[in-house]
């Protein structure tokens, strides 16, 4: 494998990672990914990009846990089940992914559910706005789009809410209930693309036709193939905008990665899932990854189900952060 770190346009230190490795659950009901960050730095992931890809590792060398110590009750409020800890942990995890961007550097977050993305999408958010005053774009790559606001979710898990607090659709001015993001934080609609969707509530369908919100399904990439997608995402987000990835393993068909919390048949092959990652490295314009919802206590029956999971996870990484095939 080849690798390129160089090429990054809007980091001054491209060869420094801030690791952000978030151990949280709380965003959803199901046990055990909490222990994604482990299970992926335990295959390695971290050796790998430090030894064979050659950056500078900063921040977490441990998995943080994220427990909320706070004696106040977590009880539902606007439907939101964990409202107190998930916006505890995700306001922390804000500062923690602020801290490493605002020195220049790529932030690399090993999550834990996709709520940990309100933190991440709002530190990178902020430092990119106080360091080059630009806005960031998001791509979220997922089988869901994760932008209900609380009292459309049917669930109540916030790991279904994450771009509806993020682009201001949701909003709250109590800080227990993510009442501390404030605009610097926040995401424009305009500036916000989805790759692999295949699962969405009728309530966020209609939400993302009436902003405009720019999404490729399943359908899309059947129609036009990976790379066109691809080009048409960075087309609308225009080629002078730094972007922030967010990649929930379940984009991938349960084939490549079924140990996640909702798998949903259908979905991306690994290698268009490297693609996405490849291709928007080789752009030089990513300032921040996300890699969520592996879980490894889920398809733990099957015989590859844990590992094939943390192998794609692994490989994804890899390939946001600069590994090639030649």
């Amino acid at each position: 494998m080849h690798t390129h770190t160089d090429r990054s346009r809007f980091l001054s230190h491209p060869q420094d990672l801030g690791v952000v490795a978030v151990g949280f659950s709380g965003g959803q009901t199901k046990d055990g990914v909490d222990a994604g960050p482990q299970a992926l730095i335990d295959a390695g992931l971290l050796t790998q990009l430090r030894d064979e890809l050659g950056y500078t590792l900063h921040g977490d060398t441990t998995v943080q846990k994220y427990v909320d110590d706070s004696t106040a009750p977590d009880t539902p409020y606007r439907n939101m089940k964990n409202p107190r800890s998930v916006s505890t942990a995700t306001a922390r995890i804000a500062d923690q992914v602020y801290a490493q961007a605002r020195e220049g550097r790529m932030v690399l977050t090993l999550g834990g559910d996709h709520s940990i993305a309100i933190g991440t999408v709002a530190g990178s958010a902020k430092a990119i706005r106080e360091r080059l005053g630009r806005e960031i774009a998001v791509i979220w790559v997922d089988a869901h789009a994760d932008i209900n606001t609380p009292e459309m979710s049917e669930s109540g898990n916030i790991h279904g809410m994450p771009l509806a607090f993020l682009t201001g659709l949701a909003t709250e001015e109590n800080k227990d209930y993510f009442g501390w993001l404030a605009p610097e934080n926040l995401l424009s609609l305009k500036k916000l693309v989805y790759i692999g969707l295949r699962d969405v509530d009728a309530a966020e369908r209609k939400l993302l036709r009436e902003h405009g919100v720019r999404a490729f399904s399943m359908f899309d990439i059947d129609k036009y193939g990976i790379g066109r997608v691809v080009e048409m995402a960075l087309a609308h987000i225009g080629s002078d905008t730094p972007i922030h990835l967010s990649f929930d393993v379940d984009a991938l068909d349960p084939l490549w990665a079924p140990s996640t919390g909702t798998p949903v048949r259908g979905g991306l092959t690994l290698r268009e899932g490297d693609y996405i990652c490849e291709a928007l490295h080789e752009t030089g314009n990513i300032v921040a990854v996300d890699l969520v919802e592996v879980n490894p206590k889920l398809a733990a029956e099957t015989e590859l189900g844990p590992a094939e999971t943390i192998r794609a996870g692994c490989s994804l990484v890899r390939c946001a952060l600069g590994e090639s095939i030649l």
